[in-house]
């Protein structure tokens, strides 16, 4: 399993007009949870496209249990929780970062893909890495 957090702080920008985070907001964050998570185990999105991979999302799901408001900090908790294959499934759980309370909870899946947006198994370099979490 890989698990990283990641915390951010709400914004103006990032509320609707009831004063709470607006709900496509939570998937931006859970790009940025997502590129934190995959660079701190040594696979940025960088080099995974210099290398001719791309990650497209092809899924995305959420939950909404309660807003977060404008000025408080949350943090993202995203976890791989199986070895991926031609796809890899990333969850979140989003909960304030001075609380347990749950926010919201949802997951991308991501395929893996060449530059010409053609499906392919997991590339080497990519295997070698996620295998040091999945033994």
């Amino acid at each position: 399993m890989i698990k990283h957090s990641y915390s951010v702080k709400v914004y103006y920008k990032d509320i609707d007009q009831m004063g709470i985070v607006y709900y496509s907001r939570y998937f931006e964050y859970f790009e940025e949870a997502r590129t934190e998570m995959l660079a701190s185990i040594g696979l940025k999105y960088s080099e995974v496209e210099a290398q001719g991979y791309r990650m497209p999302v092809i899924e995305a799901y959420s939950e909404y249990k309660k807003g977060a408001s404008f000025e408080q900090e949350i943090l993202i908790e995203s976890q791989i929780l199986d070895q991926p294959k031609a796809r890899i499934q990333i969850n979140y759980e989003v909960k304030l970062k001075d609380g347990d309370d749950l926010l919201m909870k949802g997951y991308t899946i991501h395929a893996f893909t060449n530059k010409a947006g053609r499906p392919v198994k997991l590339p080497k370099h990519i295997r070698k890495i996620m295998n040091a979490y999945f033994k």
